[in-house]
């Protein structure tokens, strides 16, 4: 934020809790690209631009930890020029940006499988997530070639591994071993695009999140849409599948 410009808290006074993990599915950017007359890979590379901006934006709200679902189990299914420059997109997003993430602070994880993954890309993910471990501004938590059942799957299969006997399973134990383990549950989850649908992120870990969809397309998603998400998260009332105080019988 630049150094003459006033507080965050002060431009959007409606917000006035912040959620300590947010999620959001960047959803649109073929769409974006196609309003254009443009090419999808010219869609996404405008999406991974977009990325540095809302991580900043997020770090200036006081959020913690950001995940972000940038490629899915289920997208390898898509054509393979497609797959191909999403692939090179990430790697050079990886290469341009870890070395400035690292000097503002922010720690990079990784949830997903680096099986499938091209060896040279993998060790690019692995040095960036070595590199920024200890960093504690804001978690940026990136969900490549992620999928929430199978994210279940691996929990179980390691959790069998490791040899825990069946009365130690618990859902404290099982989410210990989520990709995600360590982190604490999302709060608020934004989808963007005007989709209304999971599409098999943080099916887990978002079990009691917040819900907030905003029909710009990721590309067009900024500090200000942010803020308008985290504006309709301060209003909610988080139950936790409990009554209301309002609601309490005296």
């Amino acid at each position: 934020m630049p150094a003459n410009r006033p507080p965050l808290k002060e431009l959007y006074p409606n917000i006035t809790r912040v959620p300590h993990h947010v999620g959001i599915v960047m959803d649109g950017n073929g769409r974006w690209a196609r309003a254009r007359g443009l090419p999808r890979i010219a869609g996404h590379k405008a999406g991974t631009e977009n990325i540095r901006r809302v991580l900043r934006a997020a770090t200036d709200f006081g959020i913690k930890v950001l995940t972000v679902y940038a490629f899915s189990t289920e997208n390898w299914a898509r054509p393979e020029d497609e797959v191909r420059g999403l692939m090179r997109l990430l790697a050079q997003r990886i290469r341009r940006e870890t070395k400035d993430l690292h000097a503002e602070g922010v720690c990079i994880r990784h949830s997903g499988r680096l099986e499938g993954i091209a060896p040279s890309l993998a060790r690019q993910i692995q040095d960036a997530v070595a590199l920024t471990c200890n960093n504690q501004r804001i978690i940026f938590n990136v969900a490549f070639n992620y999928g929430g059942r199978a994210e279940i799957v691996d929990a179980v299969r390691h959790i069998m591994r490791d040899g825990h006997p069946q009365e130690a399973v618990t859902e404290e134990l099982i989410s210990q071993y989520l990709y995600t383990g360590g982190l604490p549950d999302a709060d608020l989850i934004i989808r963007t695009g005007g989709e209304y649908r999971l599409s098999n992120f943080l099916i887990w870990q978002a079990a009691y999140a917040e819900y907030y969809a905003t029909p710009s397309f990721w590309p067009d998603f900024n500090e200000a849409e942010l803020a308008t998400a985290l504006e309709a998260y301060s209003l909610r009332e988080r139950r936790f599948g409990r009554v209301a105080p309002s609601e309490t019988v005296a």
